[in-house]
């Protein structure tokens, strides 16, 4: 096989990888488009643009440029990389690295009920903390993603 037919058949082999994974997790008609396609790599995944990567080098700046501000019919979408490093076959596929934009992640850490919104009196917390009402780190609180919409119940 060579080289360049060697990257194509890791890349699809990849994405097939990605999309099972995701079907199985909560996405089920979650598909890879296959090569040469622009838009997502993996569609059935409403709200997501996902990006995967099989290659050595690693441009994640680059990679999540190709996504970022996308929107289908009007309706912002979330931009992340899943990467398939070198020695990590199909079978680790949940090892693989997701990457997205840190303003992103922070969004989805405050949507699933980590840390405290922008605004928040921290002062007031500190009172009902020394009050043993209410840890600085409440955990998870309010609205998780998958009450916002992400994924299914099955998984």
């Amino acid at each position: 096989m060579t080289a360049s037919r060697y990257r194509q058949h890791r890349g699809s082999e990849t994405q097939t990888a990605v999309a099972r994974w995701f079907a199985g997790h909560g996405w089920p008609f979650a598909e890879p488009v296959g090569a040469g396609r622009g838009g997502t790599d993996v569609t059935g995944m409403p709200g997501l643009l996902v990006e995967v990567k099989a290659r050595r080098d690693l441009n994640l700046p680059e990679w999540l440029r190709q996504h970022t501000n996308s929107s289908v019919a009007g309706a912002m979408r979330l931009p992340l990389v899943v990467h398939r490093p070198d020695g990590y076959g199909p079978a680790r596929v949940a090892e693989w690295p997701v990457t997205m934009r840190l303003d992103d992640f922070t969004a989805l850490l405050h949507e699933a009920g980590y840390g405290t919104a922008p605004g928040t009196d921290l002062e007031d917390m500190r009172a009902e903390r020394g009050r043993g009402r209410e840890s600085l780190r409440p955990g998870l609180r309010g609205a998780t993603a998958r009450q916002a919409g992400y994924g299914t119940k099955e998984d």
